[in-house]
């Protein structure tokens, strides 16, 4: 990924925590012949391994379960994102000289995945993905709600991966590079559009 300085990433906590936020994430997989891309809400365990571990399953179906990958595979998690348009710079009434560009967040994730169809490892996936996505909506359903029998056959339809993290690159590009009184105006717009999720993420302090 193409990574300036200014808008790099280098807090790792910070960028576990972006990829937590992110609720669906692009497995990115080279067969040897054709790219292979399955979008899918991913596991992540912070403390396996040097930069953690992601955890996710694909239908049996999906080629990607079943391909051989070659290299690495890639998890590009999307954060928040919003069009800037030149009209919040004050640097458009000094100079005029401003274009449009682009907010956005994203988490590029490298490794290699290890599949498996272990049924006790699917049900523990699952059972830890349920948990995860149903705490963010303050759910309470749990796969022990439905029947043994009925999860177990929903189970042979799927391929589990385990991720372990070899690299990880983080990218804010928050308007970082634009002059305090740009970065505020872009704030103030991203505010009038009900975007406080990007607004939250432009610097301004001085």
């Amino acid at each position: 990924m193409y990574l300036p300085p200014h808008f790099e990433m280098q807090d790792l906590p910070v960028i576990h925590e972006a990829m937590e936020a992110v609720g669906l994430a692009n497995l990115i997989t080279w067969s040897g012949t054709e790219l292979l891309a399955t979008p899918l809400p991913l596991i992540l365990v912070r403390d396996e391994g040097e930069f953690g571990t992601l955890y996710g399953h694909v239908a049996k179906a999906n080629p990607q379960g079943n391909a051989a990958v070659t290299g690495e595979a890639l998890a590009l998690f999307a954060g928040a994102d919003a069009y800037i348009t030149p009209s919040w710079y004050a640097t458009k009434q000094e100079t005029g000289k401003v274009v449009p560009t682009w907010n956005y967040e994203t988490i590029h994730a490298y490794g290699v995945p290890e599949f498996f169809q272990d049924e006790a490892r699917l049900l523990d996936l699952v059972t830890r993905l349920t948990q995860h996505h149903e705490g963010r909506i303050g759910g309470v359903w749990q796969v022990s709600d439905a029947p043994e029998g009925f999860i177990r056959s929903q189970l042979r339809g799927i391929v589990g991966f385990r991720m372990p993290i070899a690299r990880l690159q983080g990218k804010r590009k928050m308007s970082q590079n634009r002059p305090l009184a740009d970065r505020e105006g872009v704030a103030a717009g991203l505010r009038q559009q009900g975007r406080d999720d990007v607004a939250t993420l432009i610097p301004v302090n001085k």
